[in-house]
């Protein structure tokens, strides 16, 4: 009997717990993150590692930045660990370990002595302890998140070199053959994480824009609105305090 959990299960398990509607350009972000997720996890050779937890963490909060209502981020990321039976708290550790352990280290060439050392010793931090593990198993999972995880590490050591293209790609080179990473593979997934997030940025941008337009055309229909219920309120009030003509009673008068 097979009791392998499927995609189905899994979304299944996530809109159970998170039962809000998601905004519809994050949707796909939160389901792409989720089923790619549940296809590592699933895998008999995956084997869950502090980089990978940072590669979650760390591209759930990038693309989910501008995500409102702002109260509903926490609820999603927690729906998307549950639903594939992790721990929310324990991501989230993990994964703020690894990334103070990548900041402590003084420059790229600090990381690449930590990298030379976790080929035969895997004693020290978590940066260290990780990467020791990858390479210590002739079997380990590659993942892009895997791969977005150790970009976040060397983003912090030096984001502006990271920036530059040759730089970065010289030390993904580096990176894959110390880890037995296939480099172009790799920097692919470096590449589209880069390019997805500049999308998103500008969609975000776009969103924030449209955003505040409704608000200010809400704003203009309230403000209108507001003068044309007080016009009446005047004139209703002007016509109330009018003196009216008192009819003469002509009766009485012929009678005096």
């Amino acid at each position: 009997m097979n009791n392998v959990r499927t995609v189905s299960d899994t979304k299944r398990a996530f809109y159970s717990t998170h039962t809000r509607p998601i905004n519809a350009i994050y949707r796909r972000v939160v389901e792409e993150l989720m089923v790619e997720m549940h296809l590592l996890l699933v895998n008999n050779d995956f084997d869950y590692n502090s980089l990978y937890s940072l590669g979650v963490v760390g591209v759930y909060t990038r693309f989910m930045a501008g995500y409102e209502p702002e109260s509903d981020r926490e609820s999603i990321y927690n729906a998307i660990i549950k639903a594939v039976q992790g721990e929310p708290e324990k991501y989230k550790a993990d994964a703020a370990e690894v990334l103070a352990a990548g900041k402590a280290l003084p420059s790229l060439d600090a990381f690449r002595s930590v990298l030379n050392e976790a080929k035969t010793d895997g004693n020290g931090d978590s940066l260290k302890a990780n990467l020791h593990k990858i390479i210590s198993n002739p079997k380990f999972k590659y993942s892009r998140l895997l791969a977005t995880g150790l970009y976040n590490v060397l983003e912090e050591i030096d984001g502006e070199a990271i920036a530059n293209e040759e730089k970065r790609n010289a030390l993904l080179d580096e990176l894959a053959e110390a880890i037995g990473f296939n480099n172009e593979l790799l920097k692919k997934d470096i590449d589209l994480y880069r390019s997805n997030l500049e999308k998103m940025a500008q969609a975000q941008e776009v969103m924030k824009d449209m955003i505040e337009a409704e608000k200010k055309k809400r704003a203009k229909r309230d403000q209108e609105k507001t003068e044309r219920d007080q016009k009446k309120a005047e004139e209703a009030l002007k016509n109330a305090s009018e003196p009216t003509d008192t009819p003469v009673d002509n009766a009485g008068s012929a009678a005096e």
